[in-house]
């Protein structure tokens, strides 16, 4: 890289980093090219971005941004998954470190919360928008279905015995 691309290079790290609700950082050390083009096709479903980094430049883009306390994750073969969505990108990295062993998540940040590895296998048990949600909306029907139950209820009783009196 001469000079001007890195440059470049920083200023785009830089604006990725403050873009980011999430950023996780990984060892991918051992990863076959298929594996990572695997992940990065699950992490790009998402709309996540997961991006091979060169450490020494990343350090300088990082001293410009909000993850500057990230610096000391940057060594060896590390990549990051940039994000919005600090659940989703959690929930996929843990998944994928669970069936390659080779793929070992450092930390990250999320929002201006640091993570270290504890911190992001507890993110990724957390329950997604999407499926918050939809716990939400049952637990409000639910109450709605047994009130509803409950006042039926005594009008079928009470047709039930009116009927069986007309029988007599």
């Amino acid at each position: 890289m001469n000079k001007e691309q890195k440059q470049n290079y920083i200023k785009e790290m830089t604006a990725q980093f403050e873009n980011s609700e999430a950023v996780l950082v990984t060892h991918y050390q051992g990863l076959t090219v298929k594996q990572l083009d695997n992940l990065r096709n699950q992490m790009r479903e998402h709309g996540i971005k997961f991006k091979i980094t060169k450490n020494r430049i990343t350090k300088l883009a990082l001293k410009n941004s909000k993850c500057k306390d990230l610096t000391d994750l940057f060594t060896g073969p590390t990549a990051v998954a940039l994000s919005k969505d600090a659940i989703t990108s959690a929930k996929i990295l843990t998944k994928f470190s669970k069936e390659n062993k080779n793929l070992k998540i450092l930390g990250g940040i999320m929002g201006e919360e640091i993570l270290d590895v504890a911190g992001v296998a507890n993110v990724a048990t957390l329950p997604t928008l999407d499926e918050a949600r939809a716990k939400i909306v049952g637990i409000l029907r639910s109450p709605a279905q047994k009130i509803a139950s409950i006042l039926l209820a005594p009008a079928s009783k009470i047709a039930i015995l009116a009927l069986e009196k007309s029988k007599k």
